[in-house]
Parts: C-alpha cells; structure tokens; sequence
C-alpha cells in the first residue's frame, strides 16, 4: 500500500501538491510496486487539527476520481461516512479508517451497503490524545480484545467477515515496547482471527525512539521492522517509499515462505 497524503500537515510527506502532481506521484508509487493507493486527506499524526468534512472531500475526491479513472486501485484514509460514501461512489476498493468505525456513527451503515473492504486499526484515544501517556497491562491481548468486539459490531450490521483487514495501529496510542510487541505477535492477530494483517510503520517515530533517525532518513529502519512485521504473518504493509520496501516485502515473503514450505520457496 503506496501511502498518496492530501494534506499539508501529515507528519512526514505533507504537501501542497495540485492534482496533476497528485496523480503523476501515485502513478509512480504503481510504477514502483504499489498495488494499492491509499489516498487521505485529513493528518492523524500525533496532535493534528481535525480536518472539516467539505474539506477533506475537497482534497480527496478529484484525487480518487482521477486515480480511478486511470485504473489504478485505490483506498480511502478517513473516519467520516460521508467522505467513505462518496469515495466508495467513485470506485474505491478499500476504507481505511484509524477509528475502526467508530468516529463517525453512519460509517458501518455505509461500508455495510457498499460491500467493499474495510480495515479497522487499533488506536488507544483519538489523534489529538493518543500520545498523552498511553499504558497498556497487556498489549498484545487488549488489541486482541479490541479486535473482537469490532469484529462482532461489523458482523451486527451485515459487514462480512471476508471483507475485514486488520491494522495492529503502531504508533496510535502505544509506546515503544507496546509496538514492539504487536509486530512480533502479529501472528497471533493471524492465529486468533484468521483475517489479513496490514502493517503501517513507515517512518514512525518509535523508530527514531531507537536510532535517532531524523523523519526523512527512517527507511532502513522502516525495511527492518517492516520485514520482520511480514516475517511474523503481515499480509499488507502501508509505506511512503514503494520501491525500496517492495523489495522488502519480496526477500520477507520469500524467507516467510521457506519458512512454512520447510525451505522450498515458491518462485511464482
């Protein structure tokens, strides 16, 4: 997942990029292995200023349409119903929502009717908290826990089992050794639910916890944890630089792979 922000204030790649610029960059994140796009417009870095809705769809939706247009597969990054609603209307295959449905009250209605997929993270308070002394007494079965009772409310509603990714949330509420845990337990996510895992650590700052890294030089250690994360069950990963951690999560999947076929690697 090819990480395209429509925003001026996300945390690493912020811009003011018009829409042609928009659309030659995801073209470009495709052309460097992406398979999907996911398209935000509204920063949930620690501490950001909520977005109002006519804004976001301002800044989201000629995107979208666009990218659609030119058959490229797309997500949407947002906690607001209406802004899943119109961009599902235009051709997104994937909402991916930091609030797991629960910021806005009509979006489970709204993913329900529509069918598509639909990614719920973990995140302990909302953007504008989540960094305020988070503590957990048991991180990995909390988020296990969290996981179920959203699990059980979109089945409520008539969302599919089959259409529900999951996102362990790193960086959204945890602290180093919460985000630690969770990427060596994914496969215990994987074990409990038997749903896909996407992973989001691009660039995080609990990597500059380690090494110090400024915001723009975190790719190795991005690759690192990234490859790990798919090593442990991560089916997805969500990064800002496509090609260097496309061959990250080729070399991951293959020694993964070699893993569960006891050394014969698939080469398809």
């Amino acid at each position: 997942m090819g990480v395209l922000n429509c925003t001026p204030d996300s945390f690493s790649d912020g811009s003011t990029l018009g829409l042609d610029e928009l659309v030659r960059k995801a073209k470009r994140l495709v052309a460097q292995g992406a398979d999907i796009i996911d398209v935000g417009g509204e920063s949930t870095r620690p501490n950001a200023v909520p977005v109002a809705e006519a804004e976001e769809l301002r800044r989201v939706m000629p995107v979208i349409q666009a990218l659609v247009q030119a058959g490229i597969t797309v997500s949407v990054d947002s906690m607001k119903a209406e802004v899943m609603r119109q961009a599902i209307e235009a051709g997104v295959s994937l909402v991916n929502d930091v609030s797991a449905l629960r910021f806005d009250d009509a979006s489970m209605d709204v993913v329900a009717a529509s069918g598509v997929d639909v990614c719920l993270m973990h995140m302990q308070g909302t953007p504008q908290t989540m960094q305020h002394n988070p503590r957990y007494d048991d991180v990995v079965s909390e988020v296990l826990s969290f996981f179920e009772q959203r699990i059980e409310a979109c089945i409520e509603v008539g969302i599919q089992t089959s259409s529900i990714i999951l996102d362990p949330g790193i960086g959204f509420g945890k602290r180093l050794s919460d985000n630690l845990q969770l990427i060596v337990n994914i496969d215990r996510i994987k074990q409990t639910f038997g749903l896909p895992v996407l992973l989001g650590v691009s660039r995080k700052s609990f990597l500059a916890s380690m090494t110090q890294a400024d915001i723009h030089n975190r790719e190795v250690e991005t690759a690192v944890a990234s490859a790990i994360g798919i090593f442990c069950g991560a089916d997805m990963i969500r990064v800002h630089d496509c090609l260097a951690h496309h061959k990250t999560a080729t070399v991951a999947a293959q020694l993964c792979d070699a893993r569960l076929h006891n050394g014969k690697v698939s080469h398809g």
